[in-house]
């Protein structure tokens, strides 16, 4: 079969429509602001929640981070979801002026995630007026909850954070699509309506407003889930990008690990997607795709878009290559990926039809625990 050729009007309308894609990419990601720095009024009464399961390669950075932090919290408490690994013991073994206390969560009841079941004891063995709930993953920088709390003084309600992607190995570079795509698909900035379970603070009033932990006790997205509850109770919901204030590194597992967390997750989330922002998202997608067979189909003489269409493939590319980096660089240290982007690409294709075969069976194996996809 030799080469897909066009005529020119047609390659002229393949093109402007794929530039449009591309345009839209840059609209998408118009408001992606980060959490502003701020400084506290008064004394807040703050207690730090930490859910934590085999966690004990992560769980000292953020330890370290809370004690080095600019405003102390009156409680830190670590809930140790039934690990395996020595999570216990480092929580146990924290610097004394941290004062953490370690809580052991009882057995899972039946419909509860093991997230939510330790959120929920944990904000049960707390006094504070402020909940902070922090993913043992985090690692906060000084100023992060002196930041946090201030924004929460000023906004009320639920605020969030999405931490910045630190990224070691070349095969968490992968992974910049689904970072990505995430935040294009939802509303970022004061009243967006969307949470980041990583980092989340609220009000103990408005938290049992609405239910708490237990009113989304089986979800696997709890997040997404609380915040449509503190929308419905008429409470403000906003997130923020952590660039500069809360960084992690999501997957230090391996390749598998990471497979498996993004598949748990990301159908349930797009189901939650705000349809208009769906369809905008996959349109960019599409353009996106189209791109990545630009570069290779240039180089082995393909090409894609009409006949004499060297300038056509590069100029495609190379559009799609430059936004990806310059879009990303608050999300994630991610980079050169951004160059090679077919290869995320076939990534992000590849563990998509993985979730949707994890939502139609209904659970996947994670931690050592079978976790329902669907409820």
């Amino acid at each position: 079969m030799g080469p897909l050729t066009l005529g020119p009007l047609t390659l002229g309308v393949v093109t402007v429509s794929v530039l449009v894609r591309w345009g839209l990419g840059w609209l998408l990601c118009r408001r992606m602001p980060a959490l502003p720095a701020g400084e506290v009024r008064g004394h807040p009464s703050v207690a730090v929640l930490i859910p934590a399961r085999n966690e004990d390669a992560t769980l000292p950075h953020l330890l370290h981070g809370l004690l080095q932090q600019s405003v102390r919290p009156q409680e830190v408490i670590v809930i140790d979801d039934h690990s395996t690994d020595r999570t216990a013991a480092i929580a146990r073994q924290a610097p004394p002026g941290l004062g953490v206390r370690l809580i052991q969560s009882p057995p899972l009841p039946d419909g509860w995630c093991g997230k939510t079941w330790a959120l929920h004891r944990g904000v049960e063995a707390c006094s504070a007026e402020l909940l902070v709930f922090l993913d043992a993953d985090t690692e906060p920088a000084p100023d992060f909850l002196a930041s946090l709390l201030a924004c929460h003084q000023t906004l009320g309600g639920l605020v969030s954070v999405q931490p910045f992607h630190r990224t070691e190995k070349a095969y968490e570079q992968l992974s910049v699509l689904f970072n990505l795509v995430g935040l294009m698909a939802v509303p970022l900035g004061p009243n967006g309506g969307v949470a980041f379970g990583p980092a989340m603070v609220t009000s103990r009033a408005d938290y049992e407003r609405i239910g708490g932990h237990a009113a989304v006790a089986g979800k696997v997205v709890e997040d997404w889930f609380l915040a449509h509850l503190y929308e419905r109770a008429g409470l403000p919901v906003s997130a923020f990008l952590g660039h500069g204030h809360l960084s992690y590194r999501m997957y230090p597992g391996g390749l598998g690990d990471m497979v498996v967390g993004f598949a748990k997750n990301f159908a349930t989330a797009a189901a939650e997607v705000r349809w208009f922002r769906m369809v905008a998202v996959l349109l960019w997608l599409s353009g996106l795709f189209w791109a990545a067979w630009c570069l290779p189909a240039a180089v082995l003489g393909w090409p894609l878009v009409g006949d004499r269409s060297l300038a056509v493939n590069l100029l495609l590319y190379g559009s799609f290559a430059l936004q990806l980096l310059l879009l990303t660089w608050r999300v994630g240290s991610f980079r050169w990926i951004t160059l090679i982007f077919p290869l995320p690409v076939l990534f992000f294709l590849g563990v998509f039809v993985l979730a949707i075969a994890n939502l139609e069976r209904g659970s996947v194996p994670w931690k050592g625990r079978i976790v329902l996809t669907r409820r």
